[in-house]
């Protein structure tokens, strides 16, 4: 695995630097580009890793500038990672809509053509990302967090809970619960998988809930004003594939919120807050 990193752009900020990096990557084939927000920390210390995945139609940028984590970040010591949605470049096939295709990787290994060459996200957030952040930062990957924004809630939930025990820390804002009732998930999976859906399951976090997969705990923010509600995000079907597994959940409502970075950064610092708590020691 390549692990040479170029580094795009630092920033001093909170005591501690932003910095943007890209490479290129073994799982896509393509330049990916990621940004890493590094605390002030003693020398030699290794600081808990929380990585965080955005949404539809997102890069790293969206939440580097809008997300308001830094000051939080920095109170408890802890790495802030951002990668891409998606693979980007020339060569990358893509779609006229803005939920396929570039933008729009779903966080899945894409089986299907012409995808299957370069949308290979799971592979990338799983294995590839993590090996760089341990070999370039001073990251302590046995002290891991997980979240992430609609496609990224997806993304989050389903990574962690096909990863048992990786993650001490889990939460997600707006998520995508249920890809296999829905149709942002329906043109995705079918796109990138295939017309087979049993082997969406993997990629759906009530169905995996379903067939035994467990979070210690988990948190989670909905806004009820957000128009992907309903027909996307279906959040009451998260709640009642939890309540069934008897998981822990923080499923919170928050009144007159909608789907935006607004809503995000109103509830990020309690989210880095509630990660931290399960990230000591």
């Amino acid at each position: 695995m390549n692990m040479t990193l170029e580094t795009v752009s630092t920033n001093k900020t909170h005591g501690g630097v932003q910095g943007v990096y890209k490479h290129r990557s073994v799982a896509t084939g393509t330049e990916m580009t990621f940004s890493v927000f590094v605390p002030d920390h003693a020398e030699g210390a290794y600081l808990p890793v929380l990585t965080y995945l955005s949404g539809l139609t997102c890069t790293h940028a969206n939440v580097t500038e809008k997300g308001e984590y830094r000051a939080a970040c920095a109170k408890h010591g802890i790495i802030f990672v951002a990668p891409d949605t998606s693979p980007r470049g020339d060569e990358v096939p893509d779609d006229d809509a803005y939920d396929f295709g570039k933008g729009a990787g779903f966080y899945v290994n894409a089986t299907e053509e012409p995808w299957a060459q370069h949308f290979q996200m799971r592979r990338y957030v799983e294995e590839e990302l993590p090996a760089l952040i341990q070999q370039n930062f001073p990251a302590d990957m046995a002290r891991q967090g997980i979240m992430g924004h609609s496609m990224g809630g997806h993304g989050a939930l389903t990574i962690s809970l096909r990863n048992p025990g990786r993650y001490r820390s889990t939460s997600a804002f707006a998520p995508i619960v249920a890809p296999l009732e829905c149709p942002w998930g329906e043109k995705a999976l079918t796109g990138y998988i295939g017309a087979d859906k049993a082997a969406w399951r993997e990629y759906d976090a009530c169905a995996l809930i379903e067939d035994g997969a467990r979070l210690p705990d988990l948190l989670v923010d909905q806004g009820t004003a957000d128009g992907f509600l309903e027909e996307q995000l279906k959040t009451h079907l998260l709640q009642k594939a939890v309540d069934a597994a008897g998981i822990p959940a923080r499923i919170r409502m928050q009144e007159g919120y909608d789907h935006s970075y607004y809503f995000i950064s109103t509830f990020m610092a309690e989210h880095v807050d509630w990660h931290a708590e399960r990230m000591k020691g």
